[in-house]
């Protein structure tokens, strides 16, 4: 997706400055959410396994529980950054919303990370929609989160691992 936003060749001329940066940051929201929401559910599952912690609800598959905790904690950190975004540029001048948006274009690495993980989303929203046990909400959001955090570990997987961590030169 961040490929799609128009790109200049300077920071004050970058449009849309406030919608680039506003869907980083809750991109980022939800895959930093869906890796703690994830990782506590884990840990849920494994302790009612263990009978350490006792169930107050039905056990039940390890699958449904992450995707639940993932959705909890994606959610959770979108409304954290929803309001943590304004807070953090309150009183920045406009140029500034304008260059952090134009580095993320300028970047590279970032719009490879996003051409993984915008797909990976979708494909793990649709994922957890169409599954055959009713999941809810929030195994639905987890499958969103859940397929960020997938897509972004196929992007490092596939520049760091395949590719050795470099990039072809193009000079123009």
């Amino acid at each position: 997706m961040s490929r799609l936003w128009p790109h200049t060749p300077y920071a004050e001329d970058q449009p849309y400055y406030h919608s680039i940066l506003t869907a980083h940051v809750l991109t980022r929201a939800i895959q930093a959410g869906a890796l703690a929401g994830g990782g506590i559910g884990s840990i849920i599952f494994t302790l009612r396994r263990l009978n350490v912690l006792k169930a107050g609800i039905p056990h039940s598959t390890l699958t449904t529980t992450f995707l639940r905790s993932s959705g909890i904690g994606s959610i959770t950190a979108f409304a954290l950054m929803t309001v943590g975004l304004p807070m953090q540029m309150r009183g920045k001048e406009e140029i500034e919303w304008r260059d952090r948006s134009w580095r993320l274009l300028e970047n590279k690495g970032q719009l490879e990370c996003d051409d993984w993980t915008y797909p990976a989303m979708v494909a793990g929203g649709l994922t957890a929609a169409t599954r055959r046990s009713v999941l809810g909400w929030r195994g639905v959001v987890g499958g969103v989160g859940a397929g960020s955090v997938l897509g972004m570990m196929g992007y490092m997987g596939w520049r760091f691992g395949v590719k050795g961590g470099k990039r072809e030169e193009t000079n123009v």
